[in-house]
């Protein structure tokens, strides 16, 4: 509910957003208030407060309070806030933890998992798969391009657009491309999309809910995270991706069975040589702290 408040701040009237502000401001106290003591304290009228009420799809104030500490009542405590200019490092240090807490477990609740187990059959039957993301969701794609990179089947990773068209223009049915863009919105991702699905490739797009990208892929994985990217830099929404990629990466594990275990095991031996051992690393910094 006090989502659903915030992303109608700027549709309000000005007396109504009066309402929306104290009510975000103190979600407790409203649910205990009167309408005419949460009137009086917005200051504003009692009939300003039954429009909000009814802008926000309740009958009344009793129904808006009703719902409100329902809501409330199946949050987790630590409830998304935004961060002020005037706070200090250990409140903004919290509200940005709190606000990933948040958001991972909103979109936890919600994951598809009809179409998490139908992403991970098409990985796991894929002849090639492709990450591609731009921007923050490069970053992401990046990240899914390393963990699948260590796994017996051809990977392919890039950033440049160019790079990525061709990819998609020369695809065929059995490739899978994993197409990362939070608002799915990005138009160069729908063109990728379109042109890796015109060759009967598989898309499967990790994005928001009921975006242009959702619409146009095979699967979508949708992540529906209250974050507006256009304004502020990508936190919780990049949280999130690198969450439904681990999701993708543990079930392909686990579809391809033990003996794909026993080779991703002979990789991880394969790489400890790269790294020192840990008694090495603990004993060289205890010299270096001495």
């Amino acid at each position: 509910m006090l989502e659903k408040i915030s992303a109608q701040l700027a549709s309000l009237s000005k007396s109504e957003r009066k309402v929306a502000e104290q009510i975000l401001a103190a979600p407790q106290e409203a649910i205990h208030a009167s309408i005419a003591r949460l009137a009086r304290a917005a200051e504003v009228s009692e009939p300003t407060v039954n429009r909000f009420c009814h802008r926000l799809g309740a009958h009344g104030f009793p129904a808006f309070k009703l719902q409100l500490a329902q809501s409330l009542a199946k949050a987790p405590s630590w409830v998304s806030r935004d961060v002020d200019e005037h706070d200090d490092a250990e409140r903004y240090s919290h509200k940005i933890f709190d606000s990933a807490l948040a958001g991972l477990q909103r979109v936890r609740n919600q994951l598809d998992l009809g179409v998490i187990r139908a992403a991970v059959a098409a990985l796991s039957q894929a002849h090639k798969v492709a990450f591609f993301g731009l921007g923050a969701s490069a970053v992401v794609a990046h990240d899914a391009f390393n963990k699948f990179l260590r796994f017996n089947l051809p990977v392919v990773w890039s950033e440049d657009i160019v790079i990525q068209r061709m990819s998609c223009i020369n695809s065929r049915p059995g490739d899978v491309f994993v197409l990362i863009s939070h608002t799915g919105r990005t138009k160069n991702m729908i063109e990728l999309a379109r042109l890796a699905g015109v060759n009967g490739s598989t898309v499967i797009a990790v994005t928001s809910p009921a975006s242009p990208l959702a619409e146009v892929a095979t699967l979508a994985l949708t992540l529906d995270v209250p974050e507006d990217t256009d304004v502020y830099l990508p936190m919780v929404s990049r949280l999130a991706q690198l969450t439904a990629i681990d999701v993708l990466a543990t079930g392909f594990i686990l579809e391809r069975g033990s003996a794909f275990r026993e080779n991703l095991k002979r990789v991880k031996e394969a790489l400890k040589d790269s790294r020192l051992d840990k008694a090495i690393a603990t004993e060289n910094a205890a010299e270096q702290k001495n």
